[in-house]
Formats: structure tokens, sequence, C-alpha cells
């Protein structure tokens, strides 16, 4: 595995394999890698010819009170594990390599970026989308691989590819739970272990939402709703941010289930900010 750092050479070298007739797999990360992340390296080991993971926590999608500086950088951690899973190529590139002195360029997905977490987290996904083109444009990969744990970024990626003709396709791979059911996520690392405990509820809240409308053919959102909160409420030190019944591709609230919808959830327990969501309504 070569580590590269600069956007010159990594997009020197992957313009080199797309020449031999390589296929390339991307799987971009902002490091403090686990179990999820590892899957989709997995995934794309298996699809691919060389796999490139992106190491870079990007500036652009934090707000001004959020974790952005101390947010866990284990490089050495992660280039390790990077190497173990058959990564070819790990770039990790500085803040001023991908936004050098001057930058002005932005990519915003329009109406599903205000959505969701981007109700609470304004220019997120503006940060997002423009980070995640810059390494399509960079790494130029034939497939590029998300966790469903963060939906609505999956589903504004896949917006942007589609909307701006990237020959790129777009694959979200499983959320991957803990034993408990709580979503991995390295932003784990920051609860403690009652938290931790408490926090792995919130996966139950969105099962019961979930047998609502496929066990127990109840269809209003309004329902559907009012059990997932009143569940979530009940967790010692949570907060919620927001509980929503949306259209699976849009991202739209809907008042009933008439068609796949993903339940979607962002709750803080004690300083930590968990999103989790659930599809449901899918025959």
């Amino acid at each position: 595995m070569k580590v590269i750092r600069t956007v010159k050479e990594m997009q020197g070298v992957c313009l080199k394999l797309k020449a031999r007739g390589k296929s390339i797999g991307l799987v971009p990360t902002m490091g403090a890698l686990h179990e999820g992340h590892l899957s989709l390296v997995a995934r794309a080991r298996k699809a691919n010819d060389i796999v490139v993971v992106s190491l870079f926590v990007n500036p652009t999608q934090f707000g001004p009170n959020e974790d952005y500086l101390r947010y866990p950088r284990p490089f050495n951690k992660d280039k390790e594990l990077c190497k173990k899973a058959g990564v070819n190529y790990l770039f990790a590139p500085s803040v001023n390599e991908m936004y050098p002195e001057g930058y002005l360029t932005y990519v915003q997905v329009e109406k599903m970026s205000a959505l969701l977490c981007g109700a609470f987290r304004p220019g997120h996904f503006r940060g997002v989308t423009t980070v995640v083109a810059k390494l399509f444009n960079i790494v130029q990969p034939d497939n590029a691989y998300f966790g469903r744990k963060d939906y609505q970024q999956l589903k504004i990626i896949e917006r942007m590819a589609s909307d701006l003709n990237l020959p790129v396709t777009i694959v979200g791979c499983p959320i991957v739970r803990e034993e408990s059911g709580l979503a991995r996520s390295s932003r784990n690392q920051y609860l403690s272990e009652q938290e931790r405990e408490s926090a792995s509820r919130i996966y139950r809240s969105l099962q019961a939402g979930k047998e609502l409308t496929e066990k127990k053919n109840i269809h209003s959102s309004r329902r559907i709703l009012q059990k997932v909160t009143s569940m979530i409420n009940e967790i010692p030190g949570a907060k919620i941010d927001y509980v929503c019944v949306c259209d699976a591709d849009t991202l739209e609230p809907v008042p009933a289930v008439k068609h796949p919808v993903v339940i979607a959830v962002a709750v803080w327990v004690g300083k930590t900010r968990l999103i989790d969501n659930m599809l449901a309504g899918v025959k």
C-alpha cells in the first residue's frame, strides 16, 4: 500500500491506472476507521482492480461550534487497518492541499441539503458535496462506496453524481452495528460506557417504528413518529434534534407510508450527536 499526500500525484497515479484499463473503487473517509469503513473496503476490494481510501477530515463540513478540532485523527492506526484490508492507495492530503489559499468554488445540491441534518447544520452538506466532487475528480473512480448510516449524505451524493453526469457508480452499503444495535460511528468513542448503553436504545426505537407499518399495518407517519419519539424520550440524557418519516429517495417528509420510506433520527446522547435510520415499507 502506498500513502499519497498530494492531489497531483494521486491524480497522476489514477490516470495511469485508468489508461491501463484498471477499475478503481474509492472509499472516502475522515479516518478514525472502524468496522463500518472496513466493510466498505471489503466491498470495493471484491468489485475493483484497485482500491483507494481517502483519509481527510474535511473542515468545510463542520460548523463553527462543532468538533472539527477534536475529531479523532489516529493516522497510524488507520494506515495499518487499510494495509491489512488490502487497500492499494491511501490518499491523505492536508487541508492546504485540498483547499489552497484563495479557494472559492463549492458544490451544493439544493433542497435536499436543507432537510434533516441540513436544518441543524447549515452548510454541512455543501462541504460534503464539494469535497466528494473533488475526490471524484482526483481519483476518477468507477465505483464509490458510502454507508447507509449517513443516509441523507448517500442520497445527496447520488443526486449530485446524477445531476452533474459524473461517470461513477455510487454504491450504498448496509449499516454496520455493534452487538447492541448501536450504529458504528467514529463519534461513538466520545460516549461513556453508560451513554453507549443508552444510545443503543435508538436502534430499538427505529425497529419499533418499522414494525408498526410492516407488521401492524399502520401507515400513518404521525403514529410512527409518536412511537419512535416516545421511546427516544425515555433514554436517559437523550435530546432529539429530529425524528422524521421521509420518502426514501427525495428525503421529503411524508404523511403516510405508501412507498418506501426512511425513518431518520438525530439524537444527542450527552454531548455526542448521533444519527441513525431504518428503511420501512419496502416490499
